[in-house]
């Protein structure tokens, strides 16, 4: 698979990755291998970033969309994430107010459309008649 498909599925920022997994094709084995033994380079993205957007939208609890909003449309260290999470600015509060809304909507959604199918199959006539 291409580096940057790799990446994506290892959740680093691709650009600070070591060339040779930027220039290389990364096979499902040496996927596989990335992700059940990482080496020190991924550990310390891992641990210290730089975090690809996705990555840091979820550790701040709000949408990609959100961190556009805000203005974060690069990754982020790990410093620079807790530096947020620690003093969040006004426009954190808001977009992580607005994502655990619709958080509630979509499981509050779901729920009903579980709700139904369960009443739907409770109202079939049982097989075999």
């Amino acid at each position: 698979m291409k580096p940057t498909t790799a990446a994506r599925k290892l959740e680093v920022y691709l650009p600070a990755t070591p060339e040779s997994f930027q220039e290389g094709v990364v096979t499902r084995d040496e996927l596989v291998a990335l992700q059940q033994d990482p080496p020190a380079w991924l550990q310390e993205l891992r641990a210290n970033g730089p975090h690809p957007r996705p990555v840091v939208a979820a550790r701040l609890r709000v949408s990609i969309s959100g961190l556009a909003r805000g203005g974060i449309t690069e990754a982020l260290t790990t410093a620079e994430i807790a530096e947020l999470q620690d003093d969040p600015p006004q426009w954190l509060r808001e977009e992580r107010a607005g994502f655990a809304e619709v958080r509630r909507e979509e499981a509050r959604l779901a729920q009903q459309r579980a709700e139904a199918a369960q009443a739907a199959k409770a109202a079939e006539p049982p097989a075999g008649d």
